[in-house]
This record gives C-alpha cells, structure tokens and sequence, in this order.
C-alpha cells in the first residue's frame, strides 16, 4: 500500500462516522486553540508594552538628585550635570531636568479658554513641564514644525513654547501654532515648536502637554528644588557605560560618612532598559507557563485519540485479518493506522488554529483595549505541527496492536 491510498482510506474512514471523528478532533480543536488564544495575547501585551517603551525613549537614564537643604541647588546640581554630559557626548545625547507643574494654569489663545486642573475627562488632563532644550531628545519626541527650545531660550528665560501634539489640537485644530502666541495666567509666550503625538493608552498627558524653559522655575513653581533629571543615552551600551560613569560623578557630589550615610544630598540612577528587560522576561515566562497549561488539554485530546484509535482497531479487526492474509505487511499496517491518527489530529489542529484566530481577535478586542490581535504565523505553524506529532504518538500504541493481530483469530472475530 501506498501512502496516497493510506491517505485515502483515512480520510474514507473519518467520513463514514462524521460524529466520532469530529468528537475525536474536538479536545485537539480546543487544545490547539487555546495554545494560540494565550500564547497570542501574551505576546500582543508584550509588544505594547516595548511599544510604549520605544515612545517613551529607550536608553534613559532617570537621575534624582537632591542637596538636603535644597533651595537654589537644584538649579546648580542640574548645570553640573549638564556640564558633565557635555563631556561624554560620545555617550549621551542630551540631559534634561523634569519638573511638571501641578499649581493651576490658565492657557488661551482667541476665544478658547484651557485649565490644567479643570477639566471634565481625564484625558482632557494638560500637563506643564519645564526642560532644557534637550528635553524633547531625551523623551523621544519628534517635532511636526517649528524648533525645540534653545539654550539661549533657556539662558534668557524667553516667554517661549513647544506643544504636545493634542494640546496643539484643541488650541488650534489643522492651523500650523507655530508663530502664534498664547498667554499661560495672562502672559504671553511665542509657540516655536509642537510634536507629533505619541497617542500612548492610558498617557494622555503626554500629547496634552506644553513645554516650557525650566528657568521658569523661579516664577512658575516657586523655585522649588529641581531633583529629577532624564539624561538620554544613544545605545543600550552606552547606556550602562553612561550610568557607570555617572554613579562615579555623583557620589562625588553627594560624599558619605564612614558609616555609609550621605552627608550633604543624596541621589539615585536607574535605566528605563531594565525595567523593559524585566516585563519582556515576565511575558515570556508568561507565555510558556500559559502555553504549557493549554498544552495539557491537548495532551488529554492526544488520549482520546489513542482511545478512538483502539476502539477502531476492535471494529476493524476482520479487515485487518483479510489484510494480513493476503499479504500485507505488518508495517503497512502501522502505517495505515498511524496516518489516520495523523490525519485526525491535523484536520483538529487546522479547526483549533481558525477558532484560536477567532478568538485572539475577540481578546484583542476586549482584553487589550480594541488592538487588532492576531496570531504569528510560527505560534499557528508550530501548533499544527505538535496536534500531528501528538497523534502519531498517541496513535502508535493502536498501530502496533492492529499489526500483532494473528491473521487467523482476526477472521474469526465478529
């Protein structure tokens, strides 16, 4: 016999008893499509999370940095570290002070009135920051028209402005902001730049926002200390050598006692990399874990199919025995049935991967905030490829009882 006719009489033999075979396929089908359904999802949060982490900025580097007295030394601490960056330009692409205004701010510009702690949904929420004119490197924002702000802005403190690009939006729908001129609680600033938006879930803000000169700190926020700094690294390399480097510079600045205390201020550096590297590691291991539990009901489908393969081996035991007097070989037998427990199983896992892109979809949808999810082709390949290697092994046990069968008491079985 061969293969063709074996496929053939496979296949004849699932038609002719619709019901079981498709009974037989159903714990594959569910199998295999539960392996894609969580397996998919896994991935799809994976991939937004390194999403929000590519808009957000690899490489960062997130310094505080603080005298304990504080007062004016936020503003030295950050001129030593901008200073300092300047000289590992080789490493670092720019450095910026973080410093988000949460007192109330009265933006307009014509008739259109915003506040910044008056609003009527969240995502309405405007945010005022002050950076240097670095800030937009080292966040990851890229400018739609205009210029970022310049050091001489910052020197002079310019009544000067760049927008998110939500913020640019609702102040001023399709017109081009840059040249115009808004007032910020009545005084007047020139926009000079906005960014294209990152349209980041759950981060509004971060299109809803307008970026002043930190040396606004003075007037705008009370000269409060400024303690937190984003300095911005051009690889993953440089980004541990940058932070090295920088841990040296500070501890410098910021000298402990012999009992390890510090004495004057205090700091911290920490990389937005390893907390990337931390939630990808977390996913993966998420996904094995959940891929392995959907893997067991299809390890319970693969003894079903040994199940069904022994109870058609008991029907089938006279055709068996005209076989094998006649002439067939033993592994023409073990063929025949390892191909129909094959055949079984792939028809299952082809039905299990359609159901599972059904449902990665429906889960994209309501799991993942309306994402258009679907599975990767090597998740749906290697599913299909394990329900078939599943059968054969689970089908071999009956293959090699059907062929040890004796020619003699198979003909005389009912």
């Amino acid at each position: 016999m061969n293969l063709l006719q074996a496929f053939k009489m496979a296949f004849k033999s699932i038609a002719c008893k619709k019901t079981r075979s498709f009974l037989t396929m159903l714990g594959i089908i569910i199998g295999v499509a539960s392996v894609v359904i969580m397996v998919s999802v896994v991935q799809g949060q994976n991939q937004k999370n390194l999403e929000y982490f590519e808009k957000m900025g690899n490489n960062k580097i997130n310094v505080d940095a603080y005298y304990f007295y504080g007062g004016d030394n936020g503003n030295t601490v950050f001129q030593d570290l901008y200073d300092y960056c300047l000289g590992m330009q080789d490493l670092v692409v720019g450095v910026t002070p973080t410093i988000n205004l949460y007192n109330e701010m009265i933006i307009k510009y014509g008739a259109k009135t915003l506040s910044t702690q008056n609003y009527e949904n969240w995502e309405d929420m405007i945010q005022v920051v002050l950076g240097s004119d670095q800030y937009g490197a080292c966040n990851n924002y890229t400018l739609a028209s205009g210029r970022e702000l310049s050091y001489l802005d910052i020197q002079n403190t310019n009544n000067v402005c760049v927008l998110g690009g939500r913020l640019k939006e609702t102040l001023f729908n399709f017109v081009d902001p840059v040249g115009k001129t808004i007032t910020i609680n009545g005084q007047p600033f020139l926009v000079v730049g906005w960014y294209e938006r990152k349209d980041l879930e759950n981060w509004p803000e971060l299109d809803n926002m307008l970026l002043l000169p930190y040396t606004f700190n003075r007037t705008l926020n009370q000269n409060s200390a400024i303690n937190s700094f984003v300095v911005k690294a051009r690889s993953a390399s440089a980004t541990v050598e940058a932070m090295t480097r920088l841990d040296a510079f500070l501890s410098s600045m910021f000298p402990k006692d012999a009992t390890g205390m510090p004495t004057r201020g205090d700091y911290n550096i920490r990389s937005d990399n390893a907390s990337a590297d931390s939630i990808q590691q977390q996913s993966n291991m998420q996904a094995m874990v959940l891929g392995g539990i959907a893997a067991i009901s299809l390890l319970v489908g693969g003894i079903g199919i040994m199940n069904i393969m022994l109870v058609t081996v008991t029907e089938r035991t006279r055709e068996i025995g005209i076989r094998k007097a006649i002439g067939a070989e033993r592994r023409s037998i073990i063929t025949q049935f390892l191909i129909e427990a094959a055949v079984i199983c792939g028809i299952g896992g082809l039905l299990g991967i359609g159901l599972g892109y059904i449902g990665t979809l429906i889960a994209g949808r309501f799991l993942l905030d309306g994402t258009l999810l679907l599975p990767s082709t090597p998740i749906a390949l290697g599913a299909f490829l394990f329900s078939v290697v599943l059968g054969v092994l689970f089908g071999m046990y009956p293959a090699i009882k059907a062929s040890g069968l004796q020619p003699v008491e198979a003909l005389r079985a009912d």
